[in-house]
């Protein structure tokens, strides 16, 4: 009974070949000629019941006509699945209303067309509800865009905005390009796109994205990506594809409500023929259903794919959300994905008799003009420390050993050991062989060894309670990194991964992803750069960080908005409640279809009996995955 998405989504298709579809153009909370039809049958019902108007002994004349106007969309799709050969349950309900009225039990073919019509609506409230929660990404972007033009400020709708063009976005207004503010203070919340929790300060230079929100001050941007092209579009196409896309489970969903339809016609001929009871065969026929599964799993599937998308990660299809709700492995690339992948002082370490301040005003002199991505981690954190950064008078670079420097006319070397140890300078084995996962810079003046600095990528605070997470659901985790055995096991070891692979290249990475999928694990490849990408496809489920690169993000079956693991946990989580909820309602389904059709087969049913289990079924399977869709926002305003 589900239906085709909306025009602007794409033809997705929802457990069509097995319930029946409704107009795109039809989805809705309630339409006047539906609520027309279920009063008209349940007005007869009543007057059949109790007999208010029976001119003729045998027949009703207000049955047949309310059967008439309630069956029609009935019967209509019934033929229409038969001409395109598909057996649906449309199908087996006609024969029941009609072999109902055959028997004169108008009563029971009116109730049986009562359930199915609101059954209908219900279905079709519920599934468009699903659909609503994807449309409301589409519509969350301005449809009328405020913009600077020589004859002053116009209003445009998108599809006239040029980019280069100068955009203004008042105090709480969205935001409808990616660009650069070119004007104006403001704080922007931009959740929806990068995942950041707390609005962040725009000033002219700054990087904004379509589909936040400007909060405080007005802000001029001028518009250098528009609608498909910006960030908010890809997100927007990434969810419209993986509504059309159907998973495995959803394909065997639609099968098996064909089957089921097959195995109670089946079941009604053999009735008859043991029992000659045609009240028991009618009942056998009413009590099968299968729209439960056929309407149900794509319902969860589509639920939860608009669920993740709110909670910052977007599925690309439902195969990969199937494939994601399996995955027993979950490989973690380290930096860009635990770690910020910017290197950070983490300690000073001065010998004896050395104040810490002296060691790192040296080295930070020394580093003042230096490109190296380690010296100015030390000249930042120094000024940052509010120390005043003298320039050296003389300044070399060796490379692949560090700086030679002089102030004021003493030498100052910054690097490894074996800078050190050329010039003749000892470094005592407890500072040398420091085993701390990370990088040491050693620092020397006038010949003498001041310290180390010790600089580390920092990891990601919520790094941790994410993994803890993943492996609290039974995953396997496994670090692969192309750093150094020291640095990952380091790493390793603070967020709790007992799995380390170090000193890996791009096609080790693959290949360690291939060997575990070969052991016939699932695995999830976690990642953001470019190195990662051959592992991200060799992967069941590729799962690129927003912050990364494009290359890893096309690769990915699963984006996170933004940089935050617990995302992909919690992706992860709603995946297997999914994949739970599915298998709950295919058991649930065939259980309920067993047990009905054998008391229906022994004369424990009477039609309208079998009528009320097959209706209340249907629509608590329905219901059990309406569980995941999206709650509705609260206080959300409508789009300037």
């Amino acid at each position: 009974m589900a239906g085709r998405a909306d025009s602007r989504l794409g033809a997705a298709t929802l457990g069509q070949d097995a319930c029946r579809e409704h107009d795109p153009e039809h989805e809705h909370a309630f339409s006047w000629g539906e609520g027309a039809r279920i009063a008209i049958v349940a007005l007869a019902a009543v007057a059949v019941w109790f007999r208010l108007w029976e001119p003729l002994a045998s027949v009703s004349v207000i049955g047949i006509a309310a059967l008439v106007i309630g069956g029609w969309p009935i019967v209509s799709e019934a033929f229409e699945n038969l001409l395109a050969r598909r057996m649906t349950m449309e199908l087996s309900m006609t024969l029941a209303i009609v072999a109902a009225a055959a028997i004169a039990q108008f009563f029971t073919a009116l109730v049986i067309t009562l359930f199915v019509l609101v059954a209908e609506v219900l279905e079709g409230m519920t599934v468009s509800r699903g659909r609503r929660a994807i449309r409301e990404l589409l519509d969350f972007l301005p449809r009328a865009i405020s913009v600077r033009r020589s004859n002053g400020i116009a209003e445009v709708v998108a599809e006239e905005l040029e980019p280069g063009e100068a955009v203004l976005v008042n105090p709480g207004g969205r935001v409808p390009v990616d660009g650069t503010v070119i004007a104006g203070h403001s704080f922007v919340d931009q959740s929806r796109i990068t995942g950041e929790s707390l609005p962040v300060e725009k000033t002219p230079g700054s990087g904004v994205f379509a589909g936040s929100i400007n909060q405080s001050g007005a802000l001029e941007i001028r518009a250098e990506r528009i609608g498909r092209d910006t960030s908010y579009g890809k997100i927007i196409e990434a969810v419209e594809q993986a509504e059309r896309s159907r998973a495995p489970v959803q394909r065997l969903a639609d099968r098996l409500a064909g089957y089921l339809v097959y195995f109670a016609l089946g079941a009604a001929l053999v009735t008859y023929l043991v029992t000659h009871d045609i009240r028991s065969t009618i009942s056998v026929i009413i009590v099968a259903g299968a729209c439960g599964i056929a309407a149900g799993t794509p319902l969860a599937i589509l639920g939860a794919i608009g669920r993740a998308a709110r909670g910052g990660a977007i599925v690309k299809g439902g195969l990969y959300l199937e494939q994601l709700g399996r995955v027993d492995t979950v490989v973690l690339d380290k930096t860009g994905t635990l770690t910020f992948g910017q290197p950070h002082v983490r300690a000073l370490h001065p010998t004896a008799g050395v104040d810490p301040m002296v060691l790192l005003d040296a080295a930070a002199a020394a580093e003042a003009r230096s490109e190296h991505p380690l010296g100015k981690t030390i000249a930042e954190y120094a000024r940052a420390a509010g120390r005043v950064v003298r320039e050296p008078e003389r300044f070399g670079y060796q490379p692949g050993r560090g700086i030679d420097a002089v102030l004021s006319g003493a030498q100052i070397l910054v690097g490894n050991l074996a800078l050190l140890r050329e010039h003749g300078i000892a470094v005592p084995d407890a500072l040398a062989s420091a085993q701390r996962g990370a990088t040491e810079v050693y620092v020397a003046r006038a010949g003498v060894l001041l310290g180390a600095i010790e600089i580390a990528d920092r990891v990601r605070p919520e790094a941790r309670a994410a993994v803890a997470a993943i492996q609290a659901m039974g995953a396997r985790t496994v670090l692969l990194t192309g750093d150094a055995p020291a640095v990952a096991e380091a790493v390793a070891a603070q967020l709790g991964i007992a799995e380390v692979a170090a000193e890996l290249l791009p096609e080790d990475k693959r290949d360690y992803v291939q060997r575990l999928t070969l052991e016939r694990h699932v695995v999830a490849m976690v990642g953001d750069g470019i190195n990662d990408a051959p592992a991200l496809i060799e992967a069941q489920v590729g799962v690129a960080m927003g912050s990364g690169t494009d290359v890893a993000r096309e690769s990915a079956d699963v984006v996170l908005l933004g940089n935050d693991l617990a995302k992909f946990a919690e992706t992860l989580a709603l995946a297997r409640r999914t994949r739970r909820i599915i298998w709950t309602n295919f058991a649930g389904t065939i259980g309920v279809d067993a047990l009905g059709i054998g008391l229906a087969a022994a004369g424990m049913l009477n039609p309208l009996l079998a009528a009320f289990i097959h209706v209340t079924s249907e629509l608590t399977f329905i219901l059990n995955s309406a569980r995941l869709l999206p709650a509705r926002r609260r206080n959300a305003r409508r789009p300037g």
